[in-house]
C-alpha cells in the first residue's frame, strides 16, 4: 500500500484528515491478536507482522500517543509482539484491566469471580470436544475452540455451560473468533480506549481491530465524534468476522493491511519506515 486508502464513510475521512492535520494530538490504537498479528492456532505462538513494529516505531516520532489494546495480558502482548522497541508505545491489557508503559508493569488484584471460575471450568469443559483449550489470562479466562474436529459446533455446545457459569457468577461472557471469554463486567476496549482518549487529551482517534470484542472501541470511537473527538474505526477484515468490517469506517485486509496501513500513515507524515 503506498498511498492511504479511503475510508467508506465521510466521518471516518474526517477522522482520518484530523489525524494528518495535528498528528501530535492523535491517538492511534489497535487491538494485537488479528490485527497486529496473524491468528494461529496456539495464541502463544503469535507474533507482530513484521513490518507492524518498524511503522509504529516510526509513528511514534509523530503521533501523540499509541496504544496496544488487547485481551491479553499487557506484558506478554509485549514480549509477544516486540512492543517494547517502540518509544512511548502503551500496552492496555486485560481490556483495560492492565497497562504497561515504559517498561513499567501495573496490574491489579485478581478478582474473586475469576479465581472461582477457574476452579470450576474443569468441571464444566470434562464433556468438551478434545482439542478445547483454556487461555489463562490471569483477570480472565478463554475457552478456544479452534483446535477441535469441528470448532463451530463446539463453540455452539459451549455456550450454555459457559454462560451459566458467568451468570451464577457474576461474569460477563464475551463471544470472539472461536473463543468465549469469562472476565469482570464492565471491562471492554471501548471503555479503555475512552478512558485513553480523555486521560491524553486527544484530538481524533484511530482504532484498528479485528474480532468482535473489538465492536465496543468501534462504538467508542463513534461516540467520541459525537463528542467532537473526530475518529475513524478500521477493521482487520476476516471471514470468520464480517460484522467487524461492516461496522468500521475503514476495512483492509488482515494483518497485511493493517501493516501497510501504518506503514502509508507514517509515510504520510514524513517518517517512513
Amino acid at each position: 500500500m503506498t498511498h492511504l486508502p479511503r475510508p467508506a464513510t465521510a466521518e471516518g475521512q474526517a477522522g482520518l484528515d484530523a489525524l494528518l492535520a495535528d498528528p501530535r494530538r492523535a491517538l492511534i490504537g489497535t487491538d494485537f491478536d488479528g490485527t497486529l498479528s496473524p491468528i494461529v492456532p496456539d495464541p502463544r505462538d503469535a507474533r507482530a507482522h513484521p513490518d507492524a513494529v518498524p511503522a509504529l516505531a516510526a509513528l511514534a516520532k509523530v503521533v501523540g500517543t499509541l496504544a496496544v489494546i488487547t485481551g491479553r495480558p499487557a506484558a506478554e502482548a509485549v514480549a509477544l509482539g516486540g512492543f517494547d522497541a517502540v518509544p512511548g508505545l502503551i500496552v492496555v491489557g486485560h481490556y483495560g484491566g492492565e497497562r504497561w508503559q515504559d517498561g513499567e508493569l501495573t496490574v491489579p488484584p485478581a478478582s474473586p469471580a475469576i479465581q472461582a471460575a477457574r476452579a470450576a471450568l474443569p468441571g464444566v469443559l470434562a464433556a468438551a470436544p478434545a482439542g478445547t483449550r483454556v487461555e489463562d489470562k490471569d483477570c480472565a479466562l478463554a475457552v478456544h475452540t479452534r483446535r477441535t474436529a469441528d470448532p463451530q459446533a463446539a463453540l455452539r455446545a459451549l455456550r450454555g455451560p459457559l454462560g451459566d457459569l458467568a451468570a451464577r457468577l457474576g461474569l460477563a461472557i464475551e463471544p470472539g473468533r472461536l473463543v468465549l471469554e469469562l472476565r469482570p463486567p464492565g471491562v471492554d476496549k471501548g471503555s479503555a480506549l475512552t478512558g485513553l482518549v480523555r486521560e491524553r487529551a486527544a484530538g481524533s482517534v484511530l482504532f484498528c481491530g479485528d474480532d468482535l470484542g473489538d465492536l465496543p472501541a468501534f462504538a467508542a470511537v463513534r461516540e467520541l465524534r459525537t463528542q467532537g473527538v473526530p475518529g475513524c474505526a478500521v477493521a482487520s477484515s476476516s471471514s470468520e468476522s464480517p460484522q467487524v468490517a461492516a461496522a468500521a469506517d475503514l476495512a483492509v485486509p488482515g494483518p497485511d493491511g493493517i501493516a501497510a496501513l501504518l506503514a502509508a500513515l507514517a509515510a504520510a507524515l514524513g517518517v517512513a519506515p
